[in-house]
C-alpha cells in the first residue's frame, strides 16, 4: 500500500485513498518497455506494446505476504532498508531504523491507517497519525481504478517482468472541462506480470510525501513472498487507556 501514508491529520482524506503505497509523475527506477533501448542513466519511459492486448487485472495487495527491499529518497541521496509485511489483512511498512537518517512505519491495522515517523531530516515532531475506517478492502478498491501504463521489465538481478499501473487523486472531483483541479497524490505501481499481488516497485508523489523537498519517494522490493508476515502496532500508536 503507501505507502509513506498520512503524516499529518490535515492530509487524511486524500491519503486514505492512495495510501502508501501506495501510491506519479516521474521516471521509473530501472524500468524499460519490452522493446527499445535504455539511455545512459538506465531508464526509459513506459510504452504500450505495438499490438494492443487487453489490459491485465489491476494490482491487489494480498492478505498475507512478506518482502524486503529499499526505501529511496533520491533528492536527499538517502537509501535505507525496507520491509513490507501483511498478516490476515493487516499490513506494515518499515523503512530505516534508529541507526539510519530515515526511520518510519506505516500500518493498516484493525481498520485504521497509522503513520509514525521516528526520524527524518529536519523533523522535530513525531506524532502517530491515525485515519480510522481504512483497511485492505478500501486500498484494493482504490486500485481498481488504476490506469494500465504498459508491460515493462525492471532491470534487476534477475530482471522482473511487470505490469505498470498509475493511480492518482485529484481535488475536487469534477467532470471533464475547464475546471480548476489540484493533483494531491499520484503513484506508479509495478506488479509481477504473472501475479498482480506481487509488488516489485512503487513510486509515490504528492502530499503524502510532505517531508521530502521534491515530494517523491520510492520503494523497491528485492523479495516478495506470499506467506504471513509480522505486523506490530507501535506502543506510541496505541489508544490511551
Amino acid at each position: 500500500m503507501g505507502w509513506k501514508g498520512a503524516r499529518r491529520k490535515a492530509e487524511s482524506a486524500a491519503l486514505a485513498t492512495v495510501v502508501a503505497l501506495v501510491l506519479a509523475a516521474g521516471t521509473p527506477v530501472g524500468a524499460q518497455p519490452r522493446t527499445g533501448t535504455v539511455p545512459p542513466f538506465g531508464v526509459v519511459t513506459a510504452a504500450q506494446e505495438a499490438s494492443p492486448t487487453p489490459a491485465p487485472l489491476p494490482p491487489r495487495l494480498p492478505r498475507d505476504f512478506r518482502g524486503k527491499g529499499k526505501w529511496i529518497v533520491r533528492d536527499l541521496d538517502i537509501t535505507v532498508p525496507f520491509t513490507w509485511e501483511g498478516r490476515g489483512g493487516d499490513s506494515q511498512m518499515t523503512a530505516g531504523g534508529p541507526q539510519y537518517p530515515i526511520w518510519f512505519t506505516n500500518l493498516i491495522y484493525h481498520d485504521t491507517l497509522y503513520t509514525l515517523t521516528y526520524k527524518w531530516p529536519g523533523l522535530d515532531e513525531h506524532p502517530c497519525s491515525r485515519i480510522p475506517g481504512f483497511n485492505l478492502e478500501a486500498l484494493n478498491k482504490g486500485f481498481e481504478d488504476a490506469r494500465f501504463v504498459g508491460r515493462e521489465t525492471l532491470r534487476r538481478t534477475p530482471d522482473r517482468h511487470v505490469n505498470h499501473w498509475r493511480v492518482g487523486v485529484v481535488f475536487p472531483d469534477l467532470p471533464p472541462g475547464n475546471h480548476p483541479r489540484l493533483p494531491l497524490a499520484l503513484g506508479d505501481i509495478y506488479v509481477d506480470e504473472n501475479n498482480r499481488g506481487t509488488f516489485w516497485q512503487v513510486l509515490q508523489f504528492g502530499v503524502q510525501n510532505l517531508y521530502d523537498p521534491e515530494l517523491d519517494e520510492w520503494l523497491v522490493m528485492d523479495t516478495f513472498e506470499h506467506r504471513p508476515g509480522t505486523v506490530t502496532l507501535p506502543r506510541r500508536c496505541e489508544p490511551p487507556r
